[in-house]
């Protein structure tokens, strides 16, 4: 029987633990002492699993073989291992460059206990490339091993949507690569014994990686196209949504629509092919405009509140506006990379008095990542000049607006999920 470690408990790793855990003994690994402490207590701030969950696939299974899920932040938990999987995050650098550290952090450690036969499986985003050419040297460092000699590594890239309940780690296929056949091998039979939805067997780890680079990234220039369209149409002065709702009746029309695009993956992973593709002497045009388009909306936002305010009189220094939403998307409580720090930070620099208000995020992470205290109840709305919907949360959705009619107060709805009759802007 193997034992699998998985690397890294955020919304990628917890599930896929808990998921394997229901076959195989699994030991999920974290360096946070506080992460393992409340997963050990049936404890998930990221709302991908309640406790009754957790206890369920952290309890013996009474199957001959003791397939249990154990947590532990101590690296000599996952030294009888024979299976590592890298789920930690890749996240940029301020100067938007791929940040490898936590990455290379989490191969050093495995490293160190990496014995003969062992295979590592990333599924950490990165640019192709990257586990062959940067991961294994640490690797080989740290163990005294010789790639696939001693030691073999694979790439399956995460497909995790935080949030979502829908399309979930076993419903989504699963692309697999191994740095030689018998790797390969097994790491299909691994993933195929818990993924209902079937593999994809990817002819090379590059391969792999290159397929969750583009996956996003072609998300990610789609949302720019037409958040474009929306800048230019707020121009000619007509109403963004419209105009698509008017496109889509061609059969053949991608219907995405205008946003703040944050998070985890869609505006980061560009910049990891970005990286790569520089280190080759290309510098790719549509992925690059596409990211700057994107990087700005949330300025626009701030900027087109204030236009409308001045419009109605409004006087802006020292005014009020209220920000709902600041995760980067609906019904999630992840803030990673969120663009809505954006409007809070433009509009702030116009010398506005800026509340924010989001009942799914974790406020205490929020002032330490990002130095802004959410608010702990649902304001009074009526005491505010200036009113962002930026994030689509369903508590959000059953709000009463109306009163915005009665009184000086504009209403900019991102999202485009209040009646355009209501708003005085949106995307």
């Amino acid at each position: 029987m193997r034992k699998i470690a998985v690397i890294g408990l955020g919304y990628v790793g917890l599930p896929l633990a808990a998921e394997l855990g229901k076959k195989y003994p699994v030991v999920g690994y974290d360096i946070s002492e506080k992460r393992v402490e409340e997963l050990q207590s049936g404890i998930d701030r990221t709302k991908e699993m309640d406790g009754e969950s957790l206890a369920n696939v952290t309890k013996q299974f009474g199957q001959p073989s003791g397939h249990v899920l154990t947590f532990s932040s101590e690296e000599d938990s996952i030294r009888d291992c024979t299976i590592y999987i890298v789920t930690v995050p890749t996240p940029l650098t301020k100067f938007k460059t791929p940040d490898l550290q936590p990455l290379l952090n989490a191969t050093a450690t495995i490293g160190r206990v990496l014995k003969k036969g062992d295979i590592v499986v990333y599924e950490s985003t990165v640019y192709p490339g990257c586990t062959e050419e940067d991961c294994v040297p640490v690797l080989e460092k740290c163990s005294g091993l010789r790639y696939n000699e001693d030691f073999f590594c694979g790439y399956s890239p995460e497909r995790i949507n935080p949030g979502d309940k829908k399309n979930t780690l076993t419903t989504i296929r699963k692309v697999i690569s191994g740095s030689n056949k018998e790797a390969t091998d097994i790491i299909e039979e691994l993933y195929a014994s818990v993924i209902q939805a079937g593999t994809f067997r990817a002819s090379s780890i590059k391969v792999a990686e290159a397929a969750k680079a583009i996956e996003n990234a072609q998300r990610d220039v789609n949302i720019s196209f037409v958040n474009e369209l929306s800048l230019i149409f707020d121009r000619i002065g007509i109403d963004t949504q419209e105009v698509l709702e008017a496109a889509a009746t061609k059969w053949n029309f991608l219907r995405f629509t205008p946003g703040l695009v944050g998070g985890h993956c869609i505006s980061v992973d560009p910049y990891y092919l970005l990286h790569k593709s520089q280190c080759l002497g290309y510098n790719p045009q549509v992925i690059l405009s596409g990211r700057r388009i994107n990087d700005e909306m949330g300025r626009f936002v701030a900027q087109k509140t204030v236009k409308l305010m001045i419009s109605k009189g409004i006087k802006i220094l020292k005014s009020k506006a209220l920000v709902l939403g600041f995760t980067f998307k609906e019904n999630c409580p992840d803030t990673r990379n969120t663009k809505v720090i954006d409007v809070v930070s433009e509009l702030k620099d116009f010398g506005i008095d800026v509340d924010v208000y989001d009942p799914y995020a974790c406020r205490e992470d929020v002032l330490a990542e990002y130095g802004i205290e959410l608010l702990a109840q649902q304001p009074d709305m009526k005491a505010y000049q200036g009113l962002i919907l930026a994030v689509a949360h369903d508590t959000f959705r059953q709000l009463d607006f109306s009163f915005v009619r009665n009184q000086q107060t504009v209403l900019f709805d991102v999202k485009g999920i209040l009646p355009v009759e209501l708003v005085d802007g949106r995307l």
